[in-house]
């Protein structure tokens, strides 16, 4: 990622940016709007790549997901497919001081698959490094077949999909 020039940068810039408008409470709403698209992206990139920061990124694209949800209703009137009243209508809330238990409940429940399917999605994740990637064959059922596969990544520069075809060609 590093050595993509401007476009490391230019995404390191746009979350700093989304970070201060989330931090300012009369732009949250921008900030989120601006840290969908870039979160969305990290996240398809660590899945794509098997990077071990899968279960972060995941997290932080549902967390950025539920506060676009805390503000749909100024969010609505912004949607193509909003079938809000009148244009420049104020919406009308009501507050309650009822706590949201079903939504509570379901935060937990989803922050808890995450966790679990990630922890069970891959045999074998090339890591972030070499040595990340050769400490993980101790715990992997072929550790022949897995230090093959970091050597394959890590010293013979082959693509993700060719060393996981040969991993998964192992005859161990």
């Amino acid at each position: 990622m590093y050595l993509t020039g401007f476009y490391y940068k230019f995404i390191g810039v746009s979350q700093l940016t989304a970070a201060l408008l989330l931090l300012i409470p009369r732009t949250t709403l921008l900030g989120a709007i601006l840290y969908l698209p870039i979160i969305l992206n990290i996240c398809v990139l660590t899945y794509a790549t098997r990077f071990e920061g899968t279960r972060i990124a995941t997290l932080m694209l549902l967390a950025n997901l539920y506060l676009l949800c805390w503000d749909y209703a100024r969010l609505k009137y912004v949607l193509p497919f909003s079938s809000s009243g009148a244009v420049g209508a104020t919406p009308k809330q009501t507050a309650s001081r009822k706590f949201p238990w079903v939504f509570f409940g379901g935060v937990v429940a989803v922050v808890a698959a995450v966790i679990v399917v990630n922890a069970f999605l891959y045999d074998i994740r090339p890591g972030n490094s070499q040595l990340e990637c050769t400490n993980g064959c101790r715990d992997n059922a072929r550790p022949a077949a897995c230090a093959r596969f970091c050597n394959c990544i890590y010293n013979e520069g082959k693509t993700l999909d060719t060393c996981l075809e040969e991993y998964g060609k192992g005859n161990e």
